[in-house]
Order: C-alpha cells, then structure tokens, then sequence
C-alpha cells in the first residue's frame, strides 16, 4: 500500500507539474538587469522582454537593480522562486569573471538555472588618439618604451582579465588604472590619462567610428563583420584570445525544465529572425544561440578561465 500511495503522489506531481508549466505565463514575469538604465546588458534584457512579450502572449518586463557589481542582483534571483516568473539578465561578469575573483553570496552554477545564451560582444585593444602606434608591432614597442597605463570598468571585471591576459602574454608592464563602469574608463582613454584599454566592441565601436579610438586587435576565433580590418589576436600569434563580452537569460536553480524549455525555445526562435539579427548587428551584439546544457556548460568553463587567469596574476577583490 505504501508503495501504491508514493507512485500515485509521484504521479500526481508530474501531472501537476506538467499542466503548470503548460500554461506558463499565466502573469507578468520579471527580468532582473543587473544595471542600471543604458548599456548592452539594460538593452539586451529589455529586447528579450519585447520579443517574448510578443511571442509568449504575457508581459515580460524589465527592472533594474544595480549594485555591487551585480552581485545584490545576482543574490535577490538565486532567493526567488524558481517558477520561471523571475529571470536575470546573467552576463560575463555576475556569472562569469565576478565569480572568478571575489567571494560572492551566491554560486553562479548551482544557484541558477541556465536558461539561453542570448548574445555576445568580442573585447577590441584599442588605444587613444595620441598614442603613436597603428597596429600591434608599433604598440608594443610604444609601450615597451615607456611608462603606460590601462583603464578597465573595475578590478576583476573582464576588462581587467583580458587586458591582464594580453600584457602578460606580450611581456610589457602597465600601470591599471580601475574605474566604476565602462564610461569613465573610456573617457580618460580618449582624454589620454590612459593609453589603452580592452572594452567590449559594442562600447567603443561609436568611438572608433569617430577616429578618437585605434582598434589593434580584437578577440575571437575570426575577424568582426563591423571591423574587418582589425587582425584577431589569434592571426597576430596569441593563443587563446577568444574571450567574449556574454549576456544571457538565468533563473533561480531548479527551475521546470518544460519552462526552460520553452524559454529557451522562444529566446533562439526569435534570435534567428533577420529582422532582430539586424538590429542586434547595429549595436555589434552577435546572436549565440544554445541550448540550456550547453550554456551550462559555456558558462562554467568561462568561470574556470578566468578564475585560473586570477590565480596566475594574483587578483583578487574580497568583500
């Protein structure tokens, strides 16, 4: 007999987990952006709500919560419920570098649910209008010669990592100059405080447009459509440069994989329309489409890169 109750109870919640998940959304869900307004991470959670919005016949809406760099965010989605009606635009640095170099009150892995990669931006070296160097052999030995510095968006971030990568493995020394956020650190690039630095395309493509940034080299596997010009580090002889700035859609952990399933369905159908291809192109945002195992396993294999980075250059950043 009691054999009998506990397969009826375990049947009873499949069925009831089944119809539950069918009839997801039946309310608003909420995607937390762990910024605040503007940006690539604020726009690629509010172009995920728009198009789930229209796919999913609910409201998807987006709020903001900055803070920490993304770790009070980060921390208030690995609390909620995990029922699919509260998401989190995860990206490089709440799921990936911040993980990697500071002691944060949560774990990026076992307290979510990956959901989608949505898409991605390569890290571009590009240095300021009066430093005389047009490509990597004149920058090197421009900075071989004199005292240089670089800025990034803060310590650990990935434009920390990647810039520390880069100067490691071409054997010249820098000075980091760490700011709070992207902004300010490309100000003093242009401004010549700094010389150099690594952000991602889709921040300093406007500034390269406008001739006040030199692009040297950019990361991934081959060039970018936006700068065919521009040599990857991998042409130029540096390995493993092919590091990306990622933004995509998380959950609390153990989230009904029928939920994640259609999430993730509906975030790849719409990622593979050309209308939003082309859009998401202008704001050099390329499409990267997975499956939720897959981003899984992306998402711990970036964490465990630059968390061997870290260890190697000693950074560190305790709360």
């Amino acid at each position: 007999m009691m054999r009998i109750a506990t397969a009826a109870l375990a049947a009873f919640a499949c069925l009831s987990f089944g119809a539950a998940a069918q009839g997801y959304p039946s309310k608003t869900v909420k995607i937390v952006a762990p910024v605040q307004p503007g940006g690539g991470v604020d726009l690629t959670a509010r172009t995920v709500a728009e198009q789930l919005t229209k796919s999913m016949g609910q409201s998807f809406i987006v709020e903001n919560v900055s803070g920490g760099g993304g770790v009070i965010a980060a921390q208030n989605v690995a609390r909620a419920a995990p029922d699919g009606y509260t998401l989190m635009l995860g990206y490089v640095a709440t799921h990936g570098t911040v993980p990697a170099v500071r002691k944060v009150p949560y774990d990026a892995v076992k307290d979510f649910t990956p959901v989608a990669m949505v898409v991605g931006t390569p890290n571009v070296l590009v240095v300021g209008g009066g430093v005389p160097a047009t490509d990597m052999k004149s920058l090197l030995a421009y900075a071989k010669a004199n005292k240089v510095s670089y800025g990034s968006s803060g310590q650990g971030s990935l434009t920390h990592l990647a810039m520390e990568q880069f100067r490691t493995a071409a054997g010249f020394d820098a000075v980091h100059a760490a700011y709070r956020g992207i902004g300010p650190a490309i100000t003093d690039v242009l401004g010549g405080q700094t010389q150099m630095m690594m952000p991602g395309l889709a921040a300093a493509l406007p500034h390269i447009k406008a001739g006040k940034m030199k692009p040297i080299a950019i990361t991934g596997l081959k060039r970018h459509a936006l700068l065919p010009d521009t040599p990857t580090f991998e042409e130029l002889g540096f390995k493993g440069f092919d590091g990306v700035q990622w933004y995509s859609i998380v959950g609390p952990a153990k989230m009904p994989p029928d939920v994640v399933k259609r999430l993730n369905d509906e975030i790849n159908k719409a990622l593979a329309t050309p209308e939003l291809r082309q859009r998401l192109s202008g704001e050099a945002l390329d499409p990267m489409p997975m499956t939720p195992e897959q981003f899984g396993a992306y998402m711990q294999a970036d964490i465990a890169r630059w968390a061997k980075l870290a260890r190697e250059r000693n950074i560190s950043l305790e709360e």
